[in-house]
């Protein structure tokens, strides 16, 4: 039976958001709940970014075994028993160590069902249905961002009101997560087609000649021209971004007389959560059209400049410690709607240099450059903060948008690219 892609595109991409902003955001919010300090909370979660950074490395076993819905029915199973394990360790003495081993194994799984998931869409639909929901993907990605930044940090901040325990509170948020994706990996179980195309692999035999092509994929990216310079943009244009997100959830919940703006956890879920989400998505919207209409070359310094300049928000909500929720939001939304706004950049630059008869291989080791720009920044920024305290902190991110402009300064992009052609 021909199943209509509205059946299962929502809930799978929907599926593939939660287990990322699981263990890049509530992580934070959740080991700040329970009083962990910056410096390890931004050190050992920024390590998590790894298997994403890695995940290029260990794809082609999703060619040689199984088929793609198999993996990403058995991948949500496992990331609905990996949630429930963390409502099992929270409790416990060593809550932090196994929590986080414990996420280190969903991120895993998480990279891995990002292979897969993907790889299923593109053998599920022909070509011109695949340009059509390219936006559904990206709009029920962003909505498990902003359900799960959002609603379910203001979960966790209603339940520690009426329990008086943060960790009862983040324990019964894992278990709702947990039997939800196990509904989920069932549903994806019953409802996903099976494509022609979603082969089963050859196994392990094929793997000799599939490592040599691996390598020859790896050595075709390195030996692209100015190639010192593309992988200086990728890890370098978030480079102050990458330092402010570890610290904006921290400073967001501090109390002021540590430098924090003092909000509850539900405060945190309303104005960052939803409020800034929303934000940068509608960023993302505006910022993919600003290229459509210009093309990348003509719109990238509006759009780097708008990315960095509004993290000034941030220097001044530290400096004024305003007790207006809306004053909060408002200043939240700006930096978010311009962070999306220059982040459509960056994606784009990255299909420019992907561009080619391996985009696919290419693009995700460029993700895996943007991953580990994202991840060694992070590691010290709680370090940082710790010492230096918020306002010179934030003052330091306005400091490290300069590597990004040198790199933009260097990068070439052809003329009209990206732009929509005219009728």
């Amino acid at each position: 039976m021909k199943r209509s892609p509205w059946v299962w595109i929502p809930s799978l991409y929907f599926g593939q958001g939660i287990p990322y902003v699981v263990v890049m955001t509530l992580s934070v919010v959740m080991y700040k709940n329970l009083g962990f300090s910056n410096t390890d909370i931004a050190l050992y979660t920024s390590w998590l970014y790894l298997p994403w950074v890695i995940k290029p490395l260990w794809s082609p076993l999703a060619e040689l075994f199984g088929t793609k819905r198999l993996w990403v029915t058995v991948l949500q199973f496992f990331i609905g028993a990996a949630l429930a394990g963390v409502a099992l360790t929270l409790p416990g003495e060593r809550a932090f160590q196994m929590t986080l081993a414990v996420f280190w194994l969903m991120a895993f799984a998480s990279a891995s069902h990002d292979i897969a998931a993907d790889g299923y869409y593109m053998l599920a639909l022909p070509q011109h249905q695949q340009a059509a929901f390219v936006g559904v993907r990206s709009t029920f990605y962003r909505l498990a961002n902003i359900g799960g930044q959002g609603g379910l940090v203001y979960l966790a901040g209603e339940l520690t009101e009426r329990t008086g325990s943060a960790v009862q509170a983040w324990s019964w948020v894992f278990w709702l997560l947990g039997g939800l994706f196990v509904l989920l990996a069932l549903w994806h179980a019953l409802v996903l087609p099976r494509p022609a195309a979603d082969v089963r692999g050859v196994g392990g035999g094929a793997a000799r000649g599939l490592v040599a092509e691996f390598f020859a994929v790896f050595a075709s990216y390195f030996k692209k021209p100015g190639i010192l310079v593309v992988l200086g943009f990728l890890l370098l244009y978030r480079f102050p971004e990458a330092q402010l997100l570890k610290l904006a959830t921290p400073f967001l919940l501090d109390p002021v007389d540590q430098g924090g703006l003092g909000l509850s956890t539900k405060q945190v879920g309303i104005a960052y959560g939803t409020v800034g989400l929303t934000a940068l998505t509608l960023g993302g919207l505006v910022g993919g059209w600003v290229i459509s209409r210009f093309g990348l070359k003509r719109a990238l310094w509006p759009l780097v400049l708008a990315m960095h300049v509004p993290n000034v928000a941030f220097l001044a909500l530290a400096l004024t410690h305003p007790t207006s929720l809306a004053v909060i939001s408002a200043a939240l939304a700006v930096e978010q709607f311009g962070y999306g706004l220059g982040f459509t950049a960056y994606l784009m630059y990255m299909i420019l240099v992907a561009d080619g008869p391996q985009k696919t291989a290419h693009y995700a080791i460029c993700t895996g450059f943007m991953a580990l720009g994202m991840m060694i920044p992070g590691m010290w920024s709680g370090w940082l903060q710790d010492h230096i305290g918020y306002v010179p902190f934030f003052a330091w991110v306005l400091v490290a948008t300069i590597p990004s402009f040198v790199m933009t300064a260097l990068i070439k992009v052809p003329e009209n690219f990206g732009k929509k052609a005219d009728a």
